[in-house]
């Protein structure tokens, strides 16, 4: 069965082709974790946590790799406004993110790497890229020089005029021409820096998720995805960088770039104040509820959160949930996913259309009889499994509880304690005790760190 996915670079649908079928190459830009991220935030994660998994049933081995940046001009803010280290802001809400994602269903990347854990590399790719004449220094600071790269703006399609329009360039009389993005800038005494030949500074954004694809993936990756608003200015600036510093190679074979959210019908905005953080929601709503509905549109296609979306997700789980409540005297055995539902998914991911194969299996689960009805659960619990839905007890989900194993989910949350104590932030950790103490978690403060274990 051949997987296809909507290739942004060629505006088309491709048979998937890796490199190598034995070690597929799959990098998602990551949070920058300043912040609890919006329900917006999390559609990437969710929708190619599915697909890394389709890839996983179909290739040997795959290196799936989501960053974190946790160097910022927003992080430098925020720990200036709480007088903290960078680190105490980063790594509480590094915490808060796996912990959001883990209940949202999230599978963990094969990597996570930080972008401070990267410095070197980076500061090796732009000494590469000024060697090549592709980059220059000025004033403290390195600088890419758009016209050395002759198919700049060919992902994104834009003419200069549009690309100098949506980037907001700084005008500066350090660039030599008012496009040229910034690799490397100085750093203040009170911010963070590292040494450079340029001088003490940090990067730019952009050479950051540049830099960590090239240490953990190689010069050249099967799949770089990410939402459609990274993909100008910080694809397009990761396409000429990368290309110009490994000497004309490809850098990603394959572009794929998930639908923004609206809500109720309007841009999600804080000015507008309708940013919802998926933090809170996973408190207000079943988790399972939150990720049915993130994945009931076409992950390319925009999607219109609203309360209606999320009750419809819960009353199509009640159904599902209660089929399997029904079956509950059935002996499936091992899970098996449905042709129609791999097929669905390996045809540009469509998750509309293998939702709509879930709940025909239910139906048909429900008319079941005699000995088919173990073979049409088993389907069932397939299907759910290629989507990361139906994988607690019907009692659990009408509970409205959790899996008595998603352990990943449990131990997030105790690292976002731990996180959330060293920024001081005692109210937040009060309450991750009190939440995983309501659920039967003990902790137990130690030497060695936090353990937990369920009561009973």
């Amino acid at each position: 069965m051949d997987i296809r996915l909507f290739n942004s670079n060629s505006r088309q649908v491709e048979p998937f082709r890796p490199q190598d079928p034995d070690r597929v190459t799959f990098y998602v830009c990551g949070p920058t974790v300043y912040n609890y991220v919006h329900i917006g935030n999390a559609r990437g994660p969710v929708v190619f946590g599915v697909l890394s998994d389709l890839l996983r049933r179909h290739f040997g081995q795959v290196v799936y790799a989501r960053n974190i940046t946790d160097v910022d001009d927003k992080i430098n803010a925020a720990a200036r406004e709480q007088n903290v280290p960078i680190s105490a802001i980063t790594d509480r809400f590094a915490a808060a993110y796996r912990a959001d994602m883990a209940a949202l269903g999230v599978p963990p990347p094969d990597l996570e790497p930080a972008a401070t854990d990267h410095i070197p590399q980076m500061i090796r790719m732009i000494e590469a890229l000024i060697e090549r004449g592709h980059a220059y220094a000025a004033d403290g600071h390195a600088l890419f020089a758009v016209d050395s790269y002759k198919d700049y703006g060919a992902l994104s399609r834009r003419s200069t005029d549009e690309m100098l329009a949506g980037a907001r360039v700084e005008v500066a009389p350090y660039k030599r021409a008012p496009g040229d993005f910034v690799l490397w800038k100085p750093s203040t005494p009170d911010l963070p820096g590292w040494d450079s030949p340029w001088g003490r500074g940090r990067p730019g954004w952009h050479i950051e998720c540049s830099a960590m694809c090239e240490a953990h993936l190689g010069e050249t990756i099967d799949i770089h995805a990410g939402g459609v608003d990274l993909q100008f200015p910080h694809h397009e600036n990761e396409i000429a960088q990368s290309t110009c510093a490994h000497g004309g190679k490809v850098f990603a074979r394959y572009w794929l770039h998930n639908g923004m959210l609206t809500f109720d019908g309007s841009k999600m905005s804080k000015s507008v104040g309708n940013i919802r953080r998926v933090h809170d929601l996973v408190q207000e709503h079943p988790p399972e509820a939150l990720r049915l509905a993130l994945l009931s549109a076409h992950y390319r296609q925009p999607l219109d959160w609203s309360e209606g979306v999320i009750e419809q997700s819960v009353r199509t789980l009640d159904r599902l949930y209660g089929t399997l409540r029904d079956l509950a005297d059935v002996e499936a055995g091992a899970a098996v996913i449905p042709d129609t539902v791999e097929q669905a998914l390996a045809d540009d991911l469509n998750t509309p259309l293998a939702l709509a194969e879930l709940q025909r299996i239910a139906a048909d689960a429900r008319r079941s009889e005699g000995a088919e009805r173990a073979s049409i659960k088993a389907q069932l619990l397939g299907a759910g499994r290629a989507l990361g839905l139906l994988q607690q007890a019907p009692e659990a989900w009408f509970a409205r509880g959790v899996s008595a194993d998603d352990d990943t989910r449990i131990q997030a949350l105790v690292e976002e304690r731990v996180a959330a104590k060293a920024a001081r932030d005692f109210a937040r950790a009060d309450a991750i005790r009190k939440q995983l103490a309501d659920e039967g978690i003990a902790l137990e403060d130690t030497p060695q760190g936090c353990r937990w274990k369920r009561a009973g």
